[in-house]
């Protein structure tokens, strides 16, 4: 029978090779499904093959966490089969992460760590140790026990620095930094996450950490997105080069990888002919082996790329080695991301570091290719939770192209980016849950830019509503505050100030600067607005500097200097309200932003009317009556739109909510999705309701905060 048994395994074998996964599991089922008897371990080995061909090309899960737990019940019978034990348990542990079944998961994972406990010290003891930690730690950060998670995977950083493992130390210290910055609990404990994370890749060989691409990747992430919410953009940044130029390089190969491939079947198909010249023949053999001996070169295995059990790409369309980026060695098998998910979020770190700095041409460019690296993945294909990543992608990638058109004036083309984020949301409203907050947001912010203030209240403070996140609430607050000021009746202005007042009491309890120099900008506003000019100068002043160091953001610094050049004229220092309103208009000019421009302009005119400037005043009169109506004109076209009405109607998107679908398995370290992402404060200022000289609320009293 034994004989037979292996005649069936081959024959999966070739049905298998040949791309026929129905014939190949059939050969393997008529093992189980035999009258007569085989031995338990034999059944064992096939029903863990059935469940792995299953896994890696179909999304027949069920399927194989029947074999699985049939396996189970075979296995319990068996005193020995350490190794057979082990795959068993990671393999239905991986079944029932896919189902959303997490206390089994949790219970067999258990189980699995028990019987490493007790086998022994050997190298695959403490490797199985790592794997059952690994998903232990996955499993608890989905029912949202961080604590524990960091546990387990403390735990398996131990067991890899026991047998000097320097890759899988830094698999576990990245992983526990990701956990940190998906729960900061306080800022000691990350800055040792991510020192942890620095040691141990400095302490493997350069050689090796070249091998190590995915963990590259990974390490580096997850450095810019700790330096990104802290706000320190000038060290994330380095963090971001070598990122760029790593995805370059690995790009630069796989075009090389195909171009000799392509090169190899060329020369196949000419070796296939039969009426070839035996010199011919020689010439084509030879260049072939050269052309072998150089894939052979590039693709030689790691450490990291032996083949095991264990698919590390569940219910996806199967891919190549060289198209994925393992973080960790076999049994653990996995990677974060695919390379084409990592690829497109470099992507759109490059848009997040460029946006502020105003290098639009940049930002469209990365945008661009982000969106096209995600269309050519198979959305349909792709398990739940692995399109859930690609169109989180999606979205932050649209939410930047809303906020870089926004920011030129360009209100249609915002409307489409906005408008094609709200048809992803509706068509996927569970997986992208947590994106209603942004399109709420944003719809604010596109009803503030074209005038509309009152609508963009109603936006912000929704916005505010769906998210649990007190920094996204904070920055709502702080957006429908200046829409408040805009408005300008004392009704409003008192609005604004109910909503900053929170926000400003605990603006040094936030990490990094964002939203306290958001609140400081929208309070120094407020003050202007009540003629207390001094202490709005002084405010605002504080908020630059913050500004100007940390975030290094060219559109609130332009705004912060108009509002500051504005007051430096009202408090009659004409040379400096000169000097910072220059600079505020050349940033401006750089951003394309129009509605600033025209700010900056109604005051410099009212500055060379006090000093008797005429032929100034002329010029620059000019110049913003020629932006003002091109202004009117594109406010004219977003106005007249089809897409106006819906976006700033103050109604909620309607959504059918799905039921019986588990969202909470959006938190596991596999996404990062979890990850406080930031833009950066983009509130534009109406010209009209805020020019110096119109003001007249500060007569109706000064409430402070």
């Amino acid at each position: 029978m034994e004989a037979v048994a292996e005649g069936l395994w081959r024959l999966a074998d070739y049905h298998e090779k040949q791309g026929e996964l129905g014939k190949a599991i059939k050969c393997l089922e008529a093992i189980c499904q035999s009258p007569v008897s085989f031995f338990p371990v034999l059944e064992v080995k096939t029903r863990l093959r059935i469940a792995t061909l299953l896994l890696t090309y179909s999304h027949n899960v069920n399927h194989a966490k029947s074999h699985l737990e049939r396996s189970q019940l075979l296995l319990k019978s068996i005193p020995s089969c350490f190794e057979l034990k082990c795959r068993a348990y990671s393999l239905l542990s991986q079944c029932y992460h896919l189902v959303g079944a997490i206390p089994p998961q949790k219970q067999l994972l258990y189980k699995g760590l028990d019987l490493t406990n007790s086998a022994g010290h050997e190298l695959s003891v403490k490797l199985w140790s790592c794997n059952f930690n690994s998903q232990l730690a996955n499993a608890l950060i989905i029912e949202g026990d961080y604590q524990n998670s960091i546990s387990a995977l403390e735990s398996g950083y131990v067991f890899s620095a026991e047998i000097c493992y320097p890759e899988l130390q830094m698999f576990f210290a990245t992983s526990i930094l990701h956990v940190h910055l998906m729960q900061w609990y306080d800022d000691n404990s990350v800055e040792q996450a991510v020192n942890k994370c620095d040691e141990v890749w400095e302490s493997m060989e350069p050689e090796k950490r070249q091998q190590c691409v995915g963990l590259l990747f990974y390490n580096e992430l997850l450095h810019i997105f700790y330096r990104l919410r802290i706000c320190d953009y000038k060290n994330a940044a380095q963090h971001l080069d070598k990122l760029d130029a790593a995805m370059k390089a690995d790009l630069q190969q796989t075009q090389y990888i195909e171009d000799l491939t392509k090169e190899m079947n060329a020369l196949n198909q000419s070796l296939s002919r039969s009426d070839l010249h035996y010199k011919d023949r020689l010439a084509l053999t030879g260049k072939h082996a050269q052309l072998q001996e150089q894939l052979r070169s590039i693709t030689r295995p790691t450490s990291m790329s032996k083949e095991s059990l264990e698919p590390g790409h569940f219910g996806n369309v199967r891919r190549t080695s060289r198209d994925k980026l393992e973080l960790a060695p076999y049994p653990i098998d996995g990677e974060w991301l695919p390379k084409s998910a990592v690829y497109a979020l470099v992507d759109l770190m490059v848009v997040i570091f460029s946006r502020p700095k105003g290098l639009f041409k940049e930002c469209s460019k990365r945008i661009l290719s982000g969106m096209l690296t995600i269309q050519e993945v198979s959305l349909q294909h792709s398990a739940i939770w692995m399109a859930g990543v690609y169109l989180m992608l999606i979205m932050q990638l649209l939410e930047n192209k809303v906020a870089i058109e926004l920011t030129r004036s360009e209100f249609v083309e915002a409307q489409e980016a906005l408008v094609q984020m709200k048809n992803w949301f509706l068509r996927f409203p569970t997986i992208l849950q947590a994106c209603e907050s942004m399109i709420e947001m944003l719809r604010g912010q596109y009803a503030h830019y074209v005038g509309c203030y009152h609508e963009a209240t109603f936006h912000y403070i929704e916005a505010a509503k769906l998210t649990e996140s007190k920094s996204i609430q904070a920055m709502c607050q702080v957006y429908a505050a200046v829409s408040y000021i805009c408005i300008g009746d004392a009704e409003s202005s008192t609005l604004a100030l109910d909503l900053i007042g929170p926000v400003y009491s605990m603006m040094d309890s936030f990490v990094g600067v964002r939203e306290k120099t958001s609140v400081l900008f929208a309070y120094g506003l407020l003050l202007m607005k009540q003629h207390d000019l001094q202490e709005a100068r002084n405010r605002l002043a504080k908020g630059l500097q913050l500004t100007h160091n940390h975030l290094g953001n060219l559109q609130l610094v332009a705004q912060y200097l108009t509002i500051l050049g504005s007051l430096a004229l009202a408090l009659h220092d004409t040379v400096q309200a000169r000097e910072i309103l220059r600079s505020s208009l050349t940033l401006a000019k750089k951003l394309y932003d129009i509605p600033t421009q025209i700010w900056v302009l109604s005051v410099l005119t009212t500055l060379y009317q006090e000093l008797g400037e005429k032929g100034n005043e002329m010029e620059n009169a000019e110049y913003q009556c020629k932006k003002a109506d091109d202004l009117q004109r594109r406010l004219v076209d977003a106005h007249s739109s089809i897409h106006h009405i819906e976006l700033i109607d103050k109604v909620r998107l309607e959504i059918q909510q799905l039921k019986g679908v588990d969202i909470k398995r959006a938190g596991s370290i596999s996404l990062g999705v979890d990850l406080d992402i930031p833009g950066s404060i983009g509130a534009s200022v109406s010209t009209s309701s805020l020019k110096l000289m119109d003001i007249d609320s500060g007569r109706r009293g000064k409430r402070k905060i």
